[in-house]
């Protein structure tokens, strides 16, 4: 036999079949390991649920013991027994009253037309209905089952005195509680569905601790290693966003996606590739803006605005770096961007506001800031050492400024030199830039023995080191070399020479040998 379209608010034997399969689902129970416990067929148990067949007392019983229903079923049974004997009486009736209408194929069809009520109905004794209400009497045992007594607005009950005793005007109406409890079990039903999750918090905090190790191996790993290691942990994070997760879970995920495309694009600018680093950028943005992270934002600003320094795009960095000052006014992110906005202001001649810009940094780093990215540490992070090289830095572009530049990276070098800080990471990309720059002021200031020592730890990094910037930065050093107060020095020339050797000798350079492409 077909099972008929089930319809939870009809009858006691549709909630009893809708209460059924939803405490079977609750426990992740099939028909057929239901059906085994309570010693049935598994049609029988879909049967049921679907209204088609009417469950025994015994069965009731056993389905609560087996879901732990807490006794649920059993008592809605004798409602459902009640219809069941109703339906069995009214036979005889409704199928005269059908006969005679000449609808047999409508057995709830009322003599003063459809019902358009919402309300719960089943059959009423064709001889003894009052006049149309817009609802049909629903059957007694229902209401005792559910412990209910309604009453319409105002108390005033609709039907004669005599057309129903105390039991049954108690539960002409119990399909309307019926339901606001169906409701509720749909309700129950969809957040029972909600809940499930497919990451457990072991898996977010190990996908958290691999960032964190991996953002701190960055400053002094080598950036294609490093590349190949944070495009492993994306991946396995893009897989985890197409299972079933919780809001948290989700935030976390994008959070982390934020971090680690930040350090896949300072990898990817390292290794001369600086479009693909504005597009992990980009995507680092989107997924900060989702979650609406403001230190990632502003941390996103800042690697932006470095890019745009490096490309030679000063107006564009120093705007950047003051919109990144929207988002954090405090802490260590806050200095490098002012640091930055100064570097670039300073680039373009204005050497007041990028003064004020360095005082700014010093105050912002000495007010007291916590974020995630603090606590993740490595790249998010701005050591002492590197805040004096950012500050000499800028200095070097001023004019005759050159003495407190000096000053600011021999400081900067000795820091580096000395080994960080508690709490701090030194990134060997920002310890050779300072030596690059410190050489390269003093180189115009006239002290060539002195940046000849001070490029020393430049030349003597790795290959799989010597990242665009690096080589990039190198160009002013030979600048300054190609200088008339220095030609046809012999010592000279060979600065110049290893410089150049050292530029042919790059990460890039090795990874083109490789995979035997060029640039």
């Amino acid at each position: 036999m077909a099972g008929r379209e089930m319809a939870p608010r009809r009858s006691a034997r549709d909630l009893f079949g809708a209460e059924l399969r939803s405490w079977r689902r609750r426990n992740g129970v099939s028909h057929a390991s239901l059906a085994q416990s309570v010693h049935c067929s598994a049609s029988q148990i879909g049967r049921i649920e679907q209204s088609d067949r009417w469950p025994s007392k015994d069965l009731a019983v056993a389905c609560d013991t087996a879901l732990g229903t807490g006794g649920a079923l059993a008592r809605l049974w004798p409602a459902v027994e009640e219809q069941r004997r109703q339906e069995a009486a009214d036979q005889p009736a409704r199928h005269t009253a059908d006969k005679s209408a000449g609808d047999r194929d409508r057995p709830d069809q009322h003599p003063a037309g459809d019902p358009t009520s919402d309300v719960g109905v089943v059959g009423v004794p064709a001889g003894d209905a009052p006049a149309w209400t817009g609802a049909w009497p629903q059957h007694p045992g229902l209401a005792a089952a559910m412990g209910i007594a309604y009453r319409r607005e105002g108390g005033a009950w609709p039907y004669p005195d005599n057309a129903y005793s105390a039991e049954d005007q108690a539960g002409v109406h119990a399909g309307v509680k019926h339901e606001v409890i169906m409701t509720a079990h749909g309700s129950s039903e969809h957040a029972e569905h909600a809940e499930r999750r497919d990451i457990g918090e072991a898996t977010l905090e190990q996908l958290r601790a691999e960032i964190t190790r991996l953002s701190r191996e960055f400053v002094t790993g080598q950036p294609f290693v490093m590349f190949r290691e944070l495009r492993r942990v994306r991946d396995r994070i893009h897989a985890a966003l197409d299972r079933r997760l919780w809001p948290p879970d989700e935030s976390e995920l994008y959070f982390l996606l934020g971090c680690l495309s930040d350090l896949m694009a300072c990898a990817a600018k390292g290794l001369g590739c600086p479009q693909a680093a504005q597009e992990l950028l980009r995507a680092g943005w989107a997924y900060a803006v989702i979650i609406d992270h403001r230190p990632l934002m502003a941390h996103l600003r800042l690697e932006q605005a470095h890019h745009a320094y490096w490309n030679r795009q000063p107006r564009q960095s120093r705007s950047l770096a003051v919109n990144g000052l929207e988002y954090v006014a405090d802490g260590q992110d806050a200095a490098a961007l002012y640091l930055v906005q100064a570097r670039a202001t300073a680039s373009l001649g204005d050497a007041e506001t990028a003064r004020r810009a360095i005082a700014a940094a010093h105050e912002a780093r000495e007010r007291e800031h916590h974020d995630d990215l603090l606590e993740i540490g490595g790249e998010f992070g701005l050591s002492r050492a590197s805040q004096h090289y950012l500050a000499g830095s800028t200095l070097a572009e001023i004019p005759d400024a050159g003495g407190e530049a000096i000053t600011e990276l021999e400081h900067a070098t000795e820091m580096y030199a000395a080994g960080p800080e508690p709490g701090e990471d030194h990134h060997y990309a920002f310890k050779a830039l300072a030596h690059i720059d410190l050489a390269a002021t003093q180189l115009r200031n006239g002290a060539l023995d002195a940046a000849a020592i001070a490029l020393e730890p430049v030349l003597a990094l790795p290959t799989a080191q010597r990242i665009d910037e690096v080589t990039q930065r190198l160009g002013y050093v030979r600048r300054e070399l190609a200088a008339p107060a220095y030609r046809g020095q012999m010592s000279v020339a060979d600065l110049d020479e290893r410089i150049e050797d050292f530029a042919r000798q790059t990460v890039t350079a090795d990874l083109a040998d490789l995979t035997g492409s060029s640039r």
